[in-house]
């Protein structure tokens, strides 16, 4: 028997040799009359007929605004129906689409803006309170790019009124020059370090890994499935809208961001069927005293994903949400984005404590970092991935994209993981978050999910911090549940005889929130920066 850490994702069902439009263009010939898109806040609601009728208006749109294949389309906004038009008009058009975050202040934007050389940028006016007009505003002098801008607000009828002297002749002749492996779209990366750096993907890449997440959720044209992640990410836009037009599920976003309130109402007023969401999204959810008084009868599946799933937080899902067929996804943007995914079916201790096994037609191995070997079962190494969903590379990044993928085409993910005999991968921790006290290597995971296991517990993040005598000490930030007290000393006793000595946390620091990403990322390096200035220089 093999026991290397390495396997390839066998399937009888082929991949999709076509374009987002042409596989857009099926569904709505097979499910015409379903419902495609549904926006709370927006009151808007389309069947696929209706929806195609305006992908197509927006197409137009764009031609008639002179986008070639090949330009860069900007989107900067939140949810909202106009981000998914603008999705699948890019494509039908072979415009490359730029995600820009809408958490971006002036230098991230101008960043992207420049690196991308976006030829036109769609944008809302504002978001929450960050008014976008006056940002756009303030770097016009010193930003040659976009050329052209479209704020929703103000400009998109007469946006959409521009598009009606596009012959539909004239783009029917502009879908018949595009390939599935044309690139269709930039995702900027949310680096610790350095500037991001755009994740360039293609037709084949994205829709295809939205085809496969779908088919391990078992959809169907009878799904309906909340999506409260943001577009601007893979999460919201290939798990969530590119599963759902492979399979005529009917996409609903409850609002412009996150509110887990929202979310809840809205899950029940419009019967979903499947819920996504990252680990902080479900425990607000779950924490919110609200709870009791939704029905989740509907549900039942969905995807947690975005950073590590706590185990008690599953068990949570599943049985007070209903979500009895709740999938895990590991991946990155680079890799469009999802790599292995738990089965609906897969027996319980496998849907808590793995992130699944590999995607149809990918392949997934783990090897030491040092020697580029791959490890034997057991044993932790870093995770590798090849096949269809690994980006074309970083745009105008050639020897950045070199450093990420091998010579013989294997994505470097950066993540630690092990696999066991039946190929489940189970993720550690990520290379550079390895706290190493003493020579002794700890894997942050193992503590935060032994600490959720203790009733005042709601979240915890493992960070190391300097420390003058071992190079790094192990510091719990921890965030308790609603009515629940407690105290360093109290949960360090209960560490004691559970987990081993060095592993216990030596600081302790009790937070309302994680610094995060818009995606739900805890961001570490903002932790690990905030405890050593507050330690003092004394602990280096």
């Amino acid at each position: 028997m093999n026991n290397s850490s390495y396997s390839h994702g066998v399937s009888n069902t082929p991949l999709k040799g076509e374009t987002i439009g042409e596989c857009l263009r099926q569904t709505v010939n097979k499910y015409g009359d379903q419902e495609a898109l549904i926006m709370i806040t927006q009151n808007y609601r389309a069947t696929y007929k209706e929806f195609w009728a305006q992908v197509e208006e927006v197409a137009k749109g764009l031609m008639a605004y002179g986008i070639k294949k090949g330009d860069r389309v900007g989107i900067w906004s939140p949810n909202r129906v106009e981000w998914v038009l603008v999705q699948f008009a890019t494509a039908r058009v072979g415009a490359i689409m730029v995600n820009i975050n809408p958490a971006y202040k002036v230098n991230d934007l101008k960043y992207a803006l420049r690196q991308s050389k976006i030829d036109l940028l769609i944008a809302s006016h504002y978001f929450r309170q960050t008014n976008y007009v006056e940002m756009l505003n303030l770097i016009r002098p010193e930003c040659e790019y976009p050329k052209r801008t479209i704020i929703m607000e103000r400009d998109w009828n007469r946006f959409i009124e521009a598009g009606k002297v596009i012959t539909d002749k004239e783009l029917h002749e502009r879908e018949q020059t595009l390939q599935f492996d044309d690139p269709i779209n930039i995702q900027y990366t949310s680096g610790t370090t350095g500037y991001p750096k755009g994740a360039t993907l293609s037709h084949h890449n994205i829709l295809n890994n939205g085809f496969f997440i779908g088919e391990r959720l078992k959809y169907t044209e009878q799904d309906r499935v909340c999506i409260p992640v943001p577009f601007y990410h893979c999460f919201g836009m290939v798990l969530g809208n590119l599963a759902c037009i492979t399979h005529g599920s009917c996409m609903v976003i409850p609002g412009e961001f996150f509110a887990p309130e929202q979310v809840m109402q809205t899950v029940q007023d419009e019967q979903c069927t499947a819920l996504y969401g990252v680990p902080t999204m479900f425990i607000a959810e779950l924490d919110h005293p609200n709870f009791h008084k939704y029905d989740f009868s509907t549900l039942r599946t969905g995807i947690m994903a975005g950073s590590n799933c706590p185990i008690e937080t599953m068990k949570l899902v599943q049985s007070k949400m209903n979500m009895r067929e709740i999938t895990v996804c590991y991946g990155m943007t680079e890799t469009s984005p999802v790599s292995t995914q738990s089965q609906c079916d897969d027996p319980l201790e496998k849907r808590v404590s793995t992130v699944g096994t590999v995607h149809p037609h990918l392949e997934v191995k783990i090897i030491d970092p040092e020697t580029g070997l791959i490890v034997p079962h057991g044993q932790r190494g870093e995770l590798c991935t090849r096949g269809y969903s690994v980006m074309i590379g970083y745009w105008n990044m050639p020897e950045e994209t070199a450093e990420a993928i091998d010579k013989n085409g294997w994505m470097h993910t950066g993540d630690l993981a092990v696999m066991d005999a039946e190929g489940y991968v189970q993720i550690v921790g990520r290379i550079k978050d390895l706290i190493i006290r003493g020579g002794e290597n700890i894997a942050p995971r193992e503590i935060e999910e032994f600490l959720m296991t203790h009733e005042a517990v709601t979240d915890v993040q493992i960070i190391g911090v300097p420390d003058w005598k071992y190079g790094e000490e192990v510091m719990a930030w921890v965030k308790l549940r609603n009515g629940y007290f407690t105290s360093s000393e109290e949960l360090r006793d209960y560490c004691k005889g559970q987990i081993a000595t060095f592993k216990i946390p030596k600081y302790w620091k009790f937070v309302e929130e994680f610094p995060m990403t818009v995606t739900g990322k805890i961001r570490k390096v903002e932790m690990r920066e905030t405890s050593a200035a507050e330690l003092g220089p004394q602990q280096v």
